[in-house]
């Protein structure tokens, strides 16, 4: 049950986000859970893999290069879902920071932390 409420509240963060960020669009609410559903499997599958390879230029960056991968991702799913719309490299950068930062604040909310 605990993950069906975090994918609709996550769902929800993505629908807004959308329509607030620039460069990044959603065609309604259930594009929004597809990108959730599409976006963990993306990071549970593709992800690992992308930071395997990526060690050295992540040491090198001191990890910020974890935000370039996670760009690629959101990215990624932008061109599996059709209804998920991302213009570019710089706008999924900002969605992908914007949507963690909106998640953890959320989920301490959720836990009660």
């Amino acid at each position: 049950m605990r993950i069906l409420i975090n994918l609709i509240v996550t769902a929800v963060i993505v629908f807004l986000l959308a329509n607030f960020l620039p460069g990044i669009s959603v065609d309604g609410f259930g594009s929004s859970i597809i990108v959730v559903i599409v976006l963990a499997i993306l990071n549970f599958l593709v992800k690992p893999i992308l930071q395997l390879i990526s060690i050295p230029i992540t040491i090198l960056t001191l990890g910020l290069f974890l935000f370039v991968i996670n760009a690629l991702i959101i990215m990624l799913c932008g061109s599996i879902v059709g209804g998920f719309h991302v213009e570019g490299f710089f706008p999924a950068l900002l969605f992908s920071l914007v949507l963690s930062i909106v998640q953890s604040i959320v989920g301490g909310l959720m836990n009660g932390d």
